[in-house]
């Protein structure tokens, strides 16, 4: 029998979406953006703005952004990857409301992340955190490789 599988991503500057069609595509995988209920302005993605909307999330754990749509039949995938930009070391807070928002208890779940200089290490720890019941896989940094580790992934 083989698995179904969704890709699930949340990019802020298309970096990440890149390597989620890659991924898609490698594993015959569905497509499901995690986009934000209020789109990120530039304004609010500069990190170096202690006010800026994505500083303010990221220096509060409990905020959980709220997200325009929802995956249809979670229940009918067997495996998801999860794919965001790492921020201040961890995931971007709107993929801790996209994890709290389903039950994958028994669903094999692996994260990918892109970054410009941050390891992936951290943002592990915490998304098994928000679903200890999950079936973890071993996360990867991607670049150029999106499609090639994604096939041994699962």
């Amino acid at each position: 029998m083989s698995q179904k599988i969704l890709v699930a991503y949340f990019s802020a500057s298309g970096v990440t979406e890149r390597a989620a069609k890659q991924i898609a595509a490698a594993v015959g995988g569905d497509l499901y953006e995690i986009r934000p209920a209020q789109p990120y302005t530039d304004a609010d993605l500069d990190w170096t703005n202690k006010q800026s909307r994505s500083t303010r999330e990221m220096k509060d754990p409990a905020c959980r952004p709220a997200i325009a749509g929802g995956v249809a039949d979670m229940d009918a995938y067997d495996a998801v990857f999860v794919g965001f930009p790492v921020w201040w070391y961890v995931e971007p807070r709107i993929v801790d409301t996209f994890l709290e928002s389903y039950d994958f208890t028994g669903k094999t779940l692996i994260p990918f992340a892109t970054s410009g200089g941050s390891g992936i290490a951290g943002a592990e720890k915490s998304l098994r955190a928000h679903c200890p019941a999950a079936n973890w896989k071993g996360g990867k940094l991607v670049r150029g490789d999106a499609a090639a580790w994604a096939k041994g992934a699962l």
